[in-house]
C-alpha cells in the first residue's frame, strides 16, 4: 500500500474520477508492480479487502483466477462498484474460472444493472467464442427491447453483445445492423481518429470488413 502510494498521481485520479473510476496509478506502473510481485493469491485477497481502487486491480493482476470459489467471485462483482475494476475482474478472473458460466446465467438475470452488465459481457464472450447451446435471435429481441432505456454500464454491454452477433454470425447480421440503426444506441459517441465506432452498424460493417479482408 506504500508503494501504491508513492505512485498515486492526483492528476491520473482527475482524469479517471471523470469516468467514474477511482483510482490514481498509471495502469503501466501497476502492471510492472504486478510483474514484480509475481503470482501471490493470499496477498490478492489482502489487498481486494482494503476496497482502494488501485489495490484491487493489483490484487486482479497478482490473484490465481481458478483459486476463487462461485460466491466469492459473486461477493466481488458486488462489491466492484467502478468500471474499470468490473472490466477487470470479469476479464482478467471470472473469464478463466470453473465457475464462468453459472455466474453468466446467474449475473445475467440478476435485477442489478451492474451486476447484469457483467452478465452479458461474458455471455459477449460465448456468442464470439462458444455460442453452441445460445439462443441467439432470444438474445437480440432481449437486445431490441430493453437496450434504449437500460442504465449506461448494461447499455454498454448489450451493445457490445449487439455487435458481437452481427460480427460473428452472419445469418443474423442484418438483423443485428437494423437494431442498431433503429436504437441508435451510441450513434453520436465521441470517437478518437483510426478507432472504430462502438455504434453498433458501424463497428458490425468495419470489423466484417476487416475479417474478409476488404
Amino acid at each position: 500500500m506504500a508503494r501504491l502510494a508513492v505512485l498515486e498521481d492526483p492528476r491520473i485520479r482527475a482524469v479517471n474520477e471523470k469516468h467514474g473510476d477511482d483510482h490514481g496509478v498509471k495502469l503501466t506502473e501497476l502492471r510492472a508492480l504486478a510483474k514484480q510481485l509475481k503470482t501471490r493469491h493470499e496477498l490478492a485477497r489482502e489487498l481486494w479487502a482494503t476496497a482502494d481502487g488501485s489495490a484491487r486491480l493489483l490484487s486482479l493482476l497478482i490473484c490465481r483466477p481458478k483459486a476463487f470459489g462461485r460466491a466469492e467471485s459473486d461477493t466481488m462483482l458486488r462489491q466492484a462498484r467502478t468500471p474499470k475494476v468490473q472490466d477487470w475482474l470479469v476479464n482478467y478472473v471470472v473469464k478463466k474460472n470453473p465457475h464462468a458460466e453459472e455466474l453468466r446465467v446467474a449475473w445475467f438475470a440478476d435485477p442489478d444493472p451492474v451486476v447484469a452488465s457483467a452478465g452479458w459481457a461474458l455471455t459477449t464472450e460465448r456468442v464470439a467464442k462458444k455460442p453452441e447451446g445460445l439462443d441467439l435471435r432470444g438474445l437480440l429481441d432481449t437486445i431490441e427491447a430493453e437496450m434504449k432505456t437500460a442504465p449506461d454500464r448494461l447499455q454498454w454491454a448489450m451493445n457490445h453483445c449487439l455487435a458481437q452477433i452481427g460480427i460473428d454470425h452472419a445469418e443474423h447480421r442484418a438483423r443485428a445492423i437494423e437494431i442498431g440503426e433503429r436504437l441508435e444506441v451510441l450513434k453520436d459517441y465521441p470517437t478518437p481518429p483510426n478507432c472504430t465506432s462502438p455504434f453498433a452498424p458501424i463497428w458490425i460493417t468495419e470489423m466484417v470488413r476487416r475479417q474478409e479482408g476488404k
